[in-house]
């Protein structure tokens, strides 16, 4: 393992806008800035902000499959969306995921499989232990949403963006499980928990509040381990001014909602290619959607306002990584 002073030295502004914890993750072999640890091993991926992806060291690739069998998303992928807007924020003010915020999320999850950026990862795979190739294959659906309005917890953290709402990791956590006791739902390496939450509610990783979320990071995916893996992701509410390139339109004029579904195609993407970090990921080890974070390609639907049209619903998602360009694009491989 190398010196993680001098690691920070070669990241320069990116470690001292990250922070310490970033910095310790990027001195492990084949971690990036934006991957998350703690100190008993939990990891996150963060998806950065519309500022700090610039200041992070040039990637141009490839893609590369690590740890001899670690598994993807390879099988058909089923998408879950949880809406935890509970009557009120921590401070007392108001909470809102409006229904239509709700239905541009939905209608994405519902769409992914079986369109361009999800054929774009077929062209990685898992390896078994007899050493065949298992790829991804393009296909899934939507196994449904729930609107949770149990009451956040008391703030766990301190997210600077939102002052006095904030929820940690481990409190996403146990939201995200209690949501699934009750639906019934459960675990495994074909299916994604996606976990929005309320305007005006933060998050950070930990209670230390090292990463927050409109401050580093606008959405991070992670996984809860066992035998049947819980891969899910963390979507604070959408917030253009951090989380979205400046200019770019509104297909579903409703400029917050465009900004959570690119970050919420963003982990599903990164989560069906590494749903346990440890598959396909860079040298430096970025994931396939840092590579091409708020690059969104050649708008060619809805009058030039979206890059997308899937079963006649318009987006503006960012592209992904392909190997096989190699490169950015809009539809693969």
């Amino acid at each position: 393992m190398r010196n993680w002073l001098t690691i920070c030295g070669r990241f320069g502004v990116a470690c001292a806008t990250i922070g310490l914890l970033l910095c310790v993750a990027a001195a492990q072999e084949g971690s990036s800035p934006l991957t998350l640890r703690t100190s008993d091993g939990h990891v996150a991926h963060i998806f950065p902000t519309v500022n700090l992806a610039p200041a992070l060291p040039p990637d141009a690739g490839p893609l590369v499959y690590h740890n001899g069998t670690a598994p993807v998303m390879q099988s058909s992928v089923t998408t879950y969306a949880i809406y935890w807007v509970p009557a009120k924020l921590q401070n007392g003010g108001a909470t809102s995921i409006p229904t239509h915020y709700q239905s541009v999320q939905n209608n994405m999850l519902k769409d992914y499989e079986g369109h361009g950026i999800d054929n774009n990862n077929t062209q990685y795979y898992q390896v078994t232990a007899t050493g065949s190739k298992q790829y991804i294959q393009n296909k899934g659906g939507f196994g449904g949403s729930v609107v949770d309005t149990t009451p956040y917890p008391a703030s766990g953290c301190s997210d600077s963006a939102t002052p006095g709402n904030c929820i940690t990791d481990a409190q996403l956590e146990t939201e995200l499980l209690n949501v699934m006791a009750a639906k019934g739902w459960t675990g495994g390496l074909n299916k994604m928990f996606l976990v929005f939450t309320s305007s005006g509610e933060g998050s950070c990783f930990d209670s230390g509040s090292s990463s927050c979320s409109y401050v580093q990071f606008c959405a991070y995916h992670s996984y809860i381990p066992g035998s049947a893996p819980i891969v899910y992701s963390n979507e604070p509410f959408g917030n253009i001014s951090v989380c979205q390139a400046s200019g770019v339109p509104s297909p579903n004029s409703d400029p917050v909602a465009d900004a959570a579904s690119t970050a919420a195609s963003h982990e599903l993407t990164e989560a069906i290619t590494d749903p346990e970090l440890d598959a396909w990921f860079t040298a430096l080890g970025n994931e396939i959607g840092d590579l091409c974070a708020y690059n969104y390609g050649t708008n060619t639907w809805d009058s030039a306002k979206a890059n997308q049209m899937w079963n006649g619903h318009f987006y503006e998602l960012q592209t992904e990584f392909s190997n096989h360009h190699p490169g950015c694009v809009q539809v693969g491989p």
